[in-house]
């Protein structure tokens, strides 16, 4: 997939566990694992809003765009 999810890196620079982040955007630590495997078909603008302020970080820390021809 194109679309690279970095939320797991992020989460590693805020030592924050998955348990934590789920709670504190409120999904499941479920729905959070499919995210950060890149599982995810889409994601609500407001659950990116909530991992990014939960995270302190910006959109573009979390989504990565890589061309599957290279």
């Amino acid at each position: 997939m194109s679309i690279i999810v970095n939320v797991d890196v992020m989460m590693a620079k805020r030592k924050m566990s998955s348990q934590e982040l789920a709670e504190k955007i409120g999904i499941t630590q479920a729905n959070l694992s499919i995210l950060k495997t890149g599982k995810a078909k889409a994601v609500r603008f407001t659950t990116l809003e909530a991992i990014c302020k939960a995270l302190d970080c910006q959109p573009g820390d979390i989504l990565e765009y890589r061309d599957d021809n290279e």
